[in-house]
């Protein structure tokens, strides 16, 4: 059986935005997809156009913001940071997911009853 990339859960790309901007700094686009992708060892792939739209997503929320500069590879890029508020999101966030994350976990574990 070929194993098939997971498509990122909806909702759950901002967070890992968030928080891969918090775990390394400001990141371009790019760095920041390659990132995601390495930190889940390729089982997800995101697309550049994917990213793209979280982080204008989390720029008009005030949870990022950006400003230009130049790659490694001496290209001009813009590079993403989270605020203060982007902080707090993720915090907030994170919270939220550990609850859900818990309740499926106790859901997955249910035995057939009777």
């Amino acid at each position: 059986m070929v194993e098939k990339k997971s498509d990122v859960l909806q909702g759950t790309l901002d967070l890992m935005v968030l928080k891969t901007l918090h775990a390394m700094g400001p990141l371009h686009g790019f760095g920041i997809a390659r990132r995601i992708e390495q930190i889940s060892e390729d089982v997800l792939q995101l697309n550049e156009g994917t990213v793209y739209t979280s982080l204008l997503r989390l720029q008009q929320q005030g949870w990022i913001k950006s400003e230009w500069g130049i790659s490694d590879n001496n290209r001009k890029a813009r590079f993403y940071s989270i605020t203060r508020l982007g902080k707090k999101q993720l915090d907030l966030e994170t919270e939220n997911w550990e609850r859900i994350s818990g309740v499926i976990g106790r859901m997955l574990r249910l035995e057939r009853q009777g």
